[in-house]
């Protein structure tokens, strides 16, 4: 990155403090790291208060990826009109100010401006949050100038980016035909294989009966069957990236060491591995995988002092990232249809006895294979890949390359006892530690393992597909960096 001055093509990158990422569990609505709020640098802010609205939505991590990366594209495209050489993603050099407006105060008004319209944009009913932010930041009468204007420069440049996304296939307004009419609601008619009761094909996923949030029976309903067919950022087509030959077969050996694989996990889960499983989970109500790698990059700006400009450009680069690994990662998903542990270890193993953990309190027994249950719930879609594998290389790829270094000296502590699946454990305290981003990446992709919910492949796979994402994803933000369509 141009602005990054101290190191060739990198962040400078200073001695590494440790980090404490707060504890986490199913559910847990704690901020993945203990990072200052950023003080006054509007990058870190917007996509902090983003965050804490994402905690508060029912948005899939595809979906919340897409959304950090149109608050981030928004904010560089605001800044882009304030820089000599920078180019906007949506227009270009076409707003670009003049010297004498190339304020630190003029960006930092454009960047908030443009920050509010794309936040309002993807989660309306949390404006109040969003309202309340941009009004600490701005005042009312710097808000009511003119379109060439800090504010309407921002304001003008959000539109743009917005225009483009509410058309990109994501259905976002739920206006496309086909779908139901609510947001981001499938389009593609997209039917299971196989029934909650019934295997036709044990190659395939199988919705389960579940209970809600509020306890009541439901049958799951594939999560965003439509996002393979999303515009990504920097990858020319998702189908590019897909893993040649797919996972295992019914009827083949490595089908049934997949399924074993998981059963010796199951059976060997120990107080470490419950807790990478429950620390990684990033389910509802936290701000999902996506948004615990913005926070780790949040941890990285205050780290390493990073100016506006690196800001701006870093969670661009990171967000971007991140939204094209959803896509991949679903294209993978869409494209095999893959069976979840879960179904495919009853199917081998119902009316065979097993050696596994048998449920919350009851640590490991020898039961049916057709009761074997997973350590994590179950997600409703397709196993293959792992969407926390490829988010996790994405982001570990792009903080690599964005601070020139994969050094990371991360940790977290967990409590004795804060467990939200198997009550009392752990039964003292467990620390995780993470040298490097890539050591943290490879964490996040083995918990899916240990959970019970991805085969090996999966994690592999999603892994070298997440990380050859995210270096398209840096090619393409490189070239707007230095002024190129």
């Amino acid at each position: 990155m141009r602005a990054h001055r101290r190191t060739p093509g990198g962040i400078a990158v200073v001695l590494l403090a440790v980090v404490l990422l707060a504890p986490r569990g199913i559910g847990s609505t704690a901020a993945a790291v203990a990072v200052p709020d950023g003080g006054a640098d509007p990058v870190v802010r917007w996509n902090r208060t983003f965050l804490e609205a994402i905690r508060q939505s029912t948005l899939a991590p595809p979906a919340v990826a897409r959304g950090l990366a149109i608050l981030n594209t928004c904010i560089y495209d605001a800044w882009a009109a304030y820089d000599p050489i920078a180019s906007g993603t949506r227009l270009g050099t076409s707003l670009r100010r003049p010297p004498q407006e190339w304020a630190e105060a003029n960006r930092i008004s454009a960047i908030n401006v443009a920050a509010h319209a794309a936040a309002v944009d993807l989660l309306p009913a949390q404006r109040s949050r969003f309202d309340g932010l941009l009004h600490t930041v701005e005042s009312d009468r710097s808000l009511s100038r003119g379109p060439d204007s800090p504010p309407g420069i921002g304001a003008r440049a959000c539109r743009a980016v917005l225009d483009f996304r509410h058309r990109d296939g994501s259905n976002q307004l739920g206006d496309t035909p086909g779908s139901s009419g609510a947001p981001y609601s499938d389009y593609t008619n997209y039917q299971p294989v196989n029934s909650p009761d019934e295997i036709r094909d044990p190659n395939r996923w199988q919705p389960l009966r579940v209970k809600d949030a509020a306890g009541r029976p439901i049958v799951q309903h594939f999560t965003l069957p439509q996002w393979p067919r999303v515009v990504p950022f920097g990858i020319e087509q998702p189908s590019l990236l897909r893993t040649p030959g797919g996972p295992a077969r019914y009827g083949t050996t490595q089908y049934v060491k997949q399924a074993d694989d998981l059963i010796r996990l199951s059976a060997a889960l120990s107080d470490e591995s419950k807790s990478i499983a429950e620390y990684w989970a990033d389910g509802p109500g936290t701000e999902t995988p996506p948004g615990h790698w913005i926070l780790i990059g949040v941890y990285c700006a205050d780290r390493d002092g990073m100016s506006l400009e690196q800001n701006v450009k870093m969670f661009f680069v990171l967000a971007n990232a991140l939204f094209d690994a959803g896509i991949v990662a679903w294209d993978h998903k869409l494209t095999f249809d893959y069976v979840r542990p879960m179904t495919a270890i009853r199917y081998l193993y119902k009316g065979h006895n097993i050696n596994a953990w048998g449920g919350p309190g009851k640590g490991t027994q020898i039961i049916d294979g057709g009761q074997w249950q997973p350590y994590l719930p179950t997600p409703p879609f397709a196993e293959y890949t792992s969407g926390h594998s490829t988010f996790s290389a994405a982001a570990a790829e792009t903080l690599r390359l964005v601070t020139n270094s994969d050094n990371f000296g991360g940790q977290v502590v967990i409590p004795a006892g804060s467990s939200k699946v198997d009550s009392g454990s752990p039964t003292r305290e467990v620390v995780l530690r993470w040298p490097t981003f890539s050591d943290a990446a490879a964490q996040a992709g083995m918990s899916r393992r240990i959970g019970g919910i991805h085969f090996e492949k999966s994690d592999s796979d999603g892994q070298a597909s997440g990380r050859a994402g995210a270096i398209a994803a840096w090619t393409r933000a490189q070239r707007y960096f230095q002024g190129l369509p």
